[in-house]
């Protein structure tokens, strides 16, 4: 079960990666017509207004349509086989049984405590899905079809029928099973969610309410559930669905940017549910003092490569808000260490929030710069400020905390390694090293139709993982790829996976987990065609 939660938290990260452009985007078009900071530039009727309205239509497609992305990307991460044809038919069924619940409640909304003649939005608990009006059951819905349409593919879309029925295989048969299987499933949607519709409004009210404890305790679990690839439960419903305000945190911030941006009221009237949005807090500040500790406590001798190392994966941290690198680095070398960043997290954020912080700064650098400092920099500089001094803060809390820890119980983290050497290859040094040890397999792999540069790399990690016929199941997180094997035993060495450029390897059982970072889509990529071609 932990296996098919984690794959399944792991393939959400395929629609959810198409944010962070789209939410720099809504920021940047709210500056550039906000006249407080453009100017008359930025008055209504302009052309340059108008640009940037067009401009920020566009990027809103992701936000106003998120549930049709996570229907269409989920089956891409999830399904075994012919991914693209799942993506259609989850679609289809997905459009599918949001007919049939718009049907239902049109004709027996009462039965169900639904009144279907109110306007969408607020609180009617309905919605606009692709032109249909609906219960709005937001991307909770969107998973659940999602994930029963994909398994419908698994089990169907290969079935052989008689050669008279031949029309109806594949795709055809796959959206046969699921448009009968929708019946069902609409009537009990269409029964049940009125009335989770109600819990989610007390679970806003308690969260609401819950104040500094309740977002310290948000923080934490979301921080701690990152080994398992379950953090995606606990932030995603308040990040892109309705569990504290409609829509989600991450649209509403930018829905309202401007009015926030423009008004002198205090944030924490405007905003009062931002710490909710605090677990991309220590994604900024923790990688510094984490990183610092490492070099200092690194050995003399290896100072230089552990450097080398921490670099690039605290930039990626910082600038992107993607941890898991530079969290993976030290996590299963020294468990202890991931507590105390999950509590240290916890306790940034809830700190900030205390002290008067109650922005959404995003994930990442270049998102806080477009959506929280620029914006929030002409009436709301306390926001800055308190988001600055608490995060540096923290990160020196970080820096001493993680150096005592280390030192105290010797924990071998990158650069302390008894035996192991802290290495990073150059792709110069990987493609020679290819050349000189295994020209003939290379040959074979650049003649694989759709090879490209990140082919030899794919096919390192197949090698490390037992080969081809050692490979039962792919996918991918954001920085991970996560592959179940057959045979354990057929496994290379960690150090081997590092040698072609991983962070690390995370086993638990035949599940293994391989570190890589931000490239890990397109490698997914390559070791799916080289299993299908080779």
């Amino acid at each position: 079960m932990m296996e098919k939660l984690q794959r399944f938290g792991g393939a959400m990260f395929t629609p959810v990666l198409l944010f962070a452009f789209a939410g720099i985007m809504i920021a940047l078009s709210s500056l550039a017509t906000n006249e407080l900071i453009i100017g008359n530039l930025a008055a209504e009727g302009t052309v340059w207004t108008r640009i940037w309205e067009i401009l920020e239509g566009g990027a809103w497609v992701v936000f106003d349509h998120m549930e049709l992305l996570f229907v269409i990307g989920l089956p891409i991460g999830l399904a075994k086989k012919a991914n693209a044809r799942a993506a259609l038919e989850s679609l289809i069924i997905y459009l599918t049984f949001n007919t049939f619940v718009s049907g239902m409640i049109e004709f027996f909304g009462l039965t169900f405590n639904v009144d279907f003649s109110q306007e969408v939005g607020g609180e009617s608990g309905l919605t606009m899905i692709a032109g249909i009006k609906t219960l709005d059951t937001n991307i909770v819905g969107a998973i659940v079809i999602a994930g029963i349409a994909v398994w419908i593919h698994d089990r169907y879309f290969e079935k052989k029928l008689p050669d008279w029925l031949g029309i109806f295989q594949g795709s055809a048969l796959v959206i046969i099973v699921g448009f009968f299987l929708m019946i069902p499933v609409a009537g009990l949607v269409s029964w049940i969610w009125p009335m989770v519709q109600g819990g989610i409004s007390s679970l806003q009210t308690f969260l609401s309410s819950s104040g500094t404890f309740g977002i310290w305790l948000y923080v934490f679990l979301e921080r701690l559930l990152i080994p398992t690839g379950l953090h995606h439960f606990i932030y995603q419903p308040f990040a892109y669905g309705p569990a504290i305000v409609e829509g989600g945190t991450t649209a509403y911030w930018l829905e309202n940017l401007s009015t926030f941006a423009s008004s002198t009221a205090s944030m924490k009237t405007l905003f009062p549910e931002a710490g909710f949005t605090f677990h991309n807090y220590s994604k900024i500040f923790a990688p510094l003092g984490i990183a610092a500790a490492f070099y200092a406590t690194a050995n003399p001798d290896k100072k230089k490569k552990t450097l080398a190392l921490i670099v690039p994966i605290t930039l990626t941290a910082v600038l992107a808000g993607i941890t898991e690198p530079i969290e993976f680095t030290f996590l299963f070398i020294a468990p202890p260490l991931f507590l105390l960043h999950s509590v240290l997290a916890a306790t940034l954020s809830s700190t900030a929030y205390m002290v008067g912080l109650s922005s959404d700064m995003g994930g990442g650098l270049i998102r806080s710069i477009a959506q929280f400092i620029i914006p929030m920099s002409t009436n709301h500089m306390d926001q800055i400020l308190i988001w600055l001094g608490v995060g540096l803060t923290f990160s020196a809390i970080y820096f001493f905390s993680f150096r005592y820890f280390i030192l105290k119980f010797d924990y071998k983290t990158p650069g302390r390694e008894l035996d192991a050497e802290v290495k990073m290859y150059s792709k110069k040094e990987f493609k020679d090293k290819m050349a000189n040890s295994k020209a003939r397999k290379t040959s074979a792999i650049q003649s694989v139709k759709g090879a490209n540069q990140y082919t030899p790399q794919a096919a390192q990690y197949l090698e490390a993982l037992g080969g081809k016929e050692n490979i039962e199941s792919v996918t991918n997180c954001a920085t991970r790829l996560r592959v179940k094997v057959k045979d354990t035993q057929l496994l290379a060495p960690d150090a081997d996976f590092k040698e072609v450029g991983a962070h690390g390897v995370v086993k638990n059982g035949n599940s293994i987990q391989v570190i890589i970072g931000l490239d890990v889509p397109q490698v997914r990529d390559q070791v799916d065609n080289l299993l299908l071609n080779q």
